[in-house]
Formats: C-alpha cells, structure tokens, sequence
C-alpha cells in the first residue's frame, strides 16, 4: 500500500485489493473507525480524494489518492519533560517505546511530570511535532518493555479495537519461584479488586475474564523462566495469575515473591501488530535493560 505525508495531510494510494470502496466504507469497513470521530471528520471536510471534495458514497478506484486531514495541531495533554527514550519503531501514527522498570507510563495526577508519557511528548516536541500522547496500553511501575503510544485520534481509535480484537499480541519474560509442573498452560482466572488491600488484585468469580497463556523457557531448580502472552489486559494480571497458581514473580513483594532483586522480573519483550492504516505487520522486541535474570 503506497503512503506518504505532505505537512498535515496523510496521502495513500486506493490499493487493487481494495474492491468497490467509497469513503465510507473506507472509514466504517476497513479501519471500523468509532461513529463519533466518522462525523467529526465528515464535518470538518478533512478527507479529499485526488484533491477534491466528492460524496462519501462516491464510488472509488484503485489508483485514487485519498487524502487525510491528520496531522492537526494538537496541544500537550502532558507536559513535556526531557528523559531518555529507547524508541524501538516510530512512524507518523505511532510510537513504541521500552519503557524502563521504575516510572509510572503516564501521570496520574496533573503534577506529576516526570513518567513515560513525559518524556514521550518531549520527543514529539524536539522533533516538531505537536500532538497528544495516547497510551494504547499500561504497564506497571515496575515492568519495563515495549509499550505503544498514538499520535493522532484515527491511530488510536484503531489501535485501542486491534488490541480489544486481540490482534495486538504481547508477550512477557517472567521470573517465577518454583518449579512448573506443565511446560505450557493457560490460566483463565476472572480478575477483580481485593476490597481488604487499595492496590492489590485478586482472582474472583465476580472479576473480569482475563487469560494468561504461559510457556517454560528454562527451568533454574528453585525459579523457572517463563514466556507469557495475553488475551487480556487486566491490571496486575500476569503477576495476580502467577501467584494464584503457586508461583509468584520473583521480587513481587505485593503478591507473595521473595524481594532477592529490587522489582517484579517481569519485561515485556515483544509486541507484534497490523499497523493502523497500511495493515503492514510489524513486530518490536525490547531488550531488558537492568539485570533481574530475564
């Protein structure tokens, strides 16, 4: 698929695979973009095709250029702070970062300025670019690796359905005490709030679904190297499924690990992806940048 950008106009070829499309379609069929930005692009005229305003039911043909009002001018939704980013894959839509062990992803309160989110519009602003930093997804505190930010409102909208649709695939370095029985399994545990502790998770019947897949990568006799990957997102999942199963993450002191390293071994290794709007694959892997054994 032929793209490119002119300022803040997005410009892609109509591909050949790409039968009997309109605008419409385009928008609502091959990007399920939400309605509520559909009509905000509708009404602020922000898509053209081969330079010219036509009906949204317009039939298109392959060869069309359609050109896409994207790249606006947006305000800092958080102050830019200056902080070293590890960027592992960066386009006009998207960034992913290895965010290291020990900042938050993104304020939690409007004074703090010094998370991953800061640092990430900081990038933006040396680079030129004036746009919101929108999280796809979170990772703790504590774990570091890859983790994927949008840069403009269609990006996001089709990043946050690839991830419900489960199309992002995450997948997790995790150091855990004991040894595994099973070599590989599936942990299909609703998760919900422990009402005796603010911070904590805890497997309930009245939580929400989440699946952790997991694989033994190495067997250390006393700790045992395991590869996870998830269906969903909860807060704290992999470490409130590891625990609920008898093998807390070393060093997670808040669901029973044993502090010998100074966090949760837990790294986000690799993320993989159909880009937004090209539908190209791409796959990021995170080295681990401090020494917790991963």
């Amino acid at each position: 698929m032929k793209t490119w950008r002119k300022g803040e106009q997005f410009d892609l070829v109509i591909p050949d695979n790409w039968k009997n499309v309109t605008i419409e379609t385009i928008l609502r069929k091959h990007w399920q973009a939400p309605k509520k930005l559909v009509h905000s692009m509708r009404m602020d005229g922000d898509i053209k095709v081969d330079g010219k305003s036509i009906s949204w039911t317009e039939p298109l043909s392959p060869g069309n250029v359609i050109q896409l009002h994207l790249f606006k001018e947006a305000a800092y939704d958080v102050p830019p702070t200056y902080g070293e980013i590890d960027v592992l894959y960066e386009d006009d839509h998207l960034i992913v970062v290895n965010k290291p062990a020990g900042i938050d992803t993104h304020p939690n309160t409007p004074d703090e300025t010094d998370t991953l989110a800061n640092f990430v519009a900081f990038h933006h602003q040396s680079k030129g670019e004036s746009c919101r930093v929108m999280h796809i997804h979170r990772l703790d505190h504590d774990t570091s690796g890859a983790i994927m930010f949008a840069k403009h409102p269609l990006s996001k909208a089709i990043l946050d359905r690839l991830l419900t649709e489960r199309r992002i695939k995450r997948t997790y370095l995790a150091l855990v005490h004991g040894r595994l029985k099973q070599k590989k399994g599936t942990i299909s545990e609703p998760i919900g709030r422990d009402r005796h502790h603010n911070t904590r998770r805890r497997v309930s019947p009245k939580g929400q679904d989440a699946f952790t897949h997991y694989r033994v990568v190495e067997d250390r006799g006393s700790t045992t190297l395991v590869e996870v990957e998830l269906d969903t997102g909860r807060t704290h999942q992999i470490r409130v499924h590891m625990s609920h199963i008898g093998h807390p993450l070393v060093g997670d002191r808040l669901y029973g690990g044993k502090p010998i390293i100074k966090r949760q071994a837990l790294h986000a290794a690799r993320i993989s992806f159909p880009h937004p709007l090209t539908e190209e694959r791409i796959e990021c892997i995170a080295d681990c940048i401090d020494d917790i054994g991963l």
